[in-house]
């Protein structure tokens, strides 16, 4: 079976494969100065809630974007699951599509895994959406180049930031408003939120589609998809699991 790790800015997912059926999936909270020995006592024992054993793993994947956590997931690797894991972004992993930036070595490897998976699915070209920490737009060319894209402050963040630096603003929870034109303090910052962030959606694919100069799906992924997705036509497909078939797609690459 394949253990796959999605670690981000906000949550680390932990995926168990048997060849493509998911046997099971938990997230914790990213903490940098978190132990292999901390991830193995909460990841074995939900695993044995579910009928698995650390000695059915037999392969490992990370994708990584908080590099002081790379020792201790590939600890958990080694020392608990016995297996030397793939970690995409290292020059010996191949993520079998060209990355066509100035920088390739900048982009964040969850961004690549994304395009890999939406590709696959979906054909390009394409703009993956991903509603994470960030809210980031990338480009996948017909042939499933990364092109290149938009990197914008996510949601909670936003409303993080507003809340620290303005005293009478209370904190919130994103949802989508009844109206446009809030009556108080809160629906009124709701909807700043909510509709100010539809705004950024359908202006920024507006604007990557006239630059780019041909028709493009749009795929979104990310806990808020669903949210945002239903209060637009920008976004064409809500796809949650773009990130743990990427990292599939090209563990199996890496073992041809």
């Amino acid at each position: 079976m394949l253990l796959a790790i999605d670690s981000g800015n906000t949550n680390v997912g932990f995926a168990i494969y048997d060849g493509d059926r998911r046997c099971g999936y938990w997230r914790a909270s990213s903490q940098a100065n978190r132990t292999a020995d901390e991830y193995a006592v909460w990841l074995t024992q939900l695993m044995q809630l579910d009928g698995l054993a650390s000695q059915d793993i037999s392969a490992a994947i990370i994708a990584n974007v908080v590099p002081p956590a790379n020792y201790a997931l590939i600890s958990l690797c080694r020392r608990y699951f016995r297996v030397q894991p793939l970690m995409v972004g290292q020059p010996d992993v191949k993520i079998g599509v060209p990355i066509r930036v100035d920088r390739p070595e900048q982009v964040g490897v969850d961004r690549l895994v994304n395009c890999v998976a939406a590709q696959e699915r979906y054909g390009g070209p394409l703009i993956v959406i991903d509603f994470g920490t960030a809210t980031t737009f990338d480009i996948v060319g017909p042939d499933g180049a990364y092109e290149g894209g938009v990197i914008a402050p996510g949601i909670n963040l936003s409303i993080d930031a507003l809340y620290r630096a303005a005293a009478q603003l209370p904190r919130i929870v994103v949802d989508k408003p009844a109206t446009v034109i809030g009556k108080a303090t809160v629906p009124a910052m709701k909807s700043g939120v909510f509709w100010g962030y539809i705004g950024l959606i359908e202006g920024l694919v507006a604007r990557i589609q006239a630059e780019y100069g041909q028709p493009m799906k749009v795929i979104s992924t990310g806990g808020l998809a669903p949210l945002f997705s239903e209060a637009t036509d920008a976004i064409g497909m809500v796809d949650g699991d773009l990130t743990l078939r990427g990292l599939q797609l090209i563990h199996a690459l890496n073992n041809n």
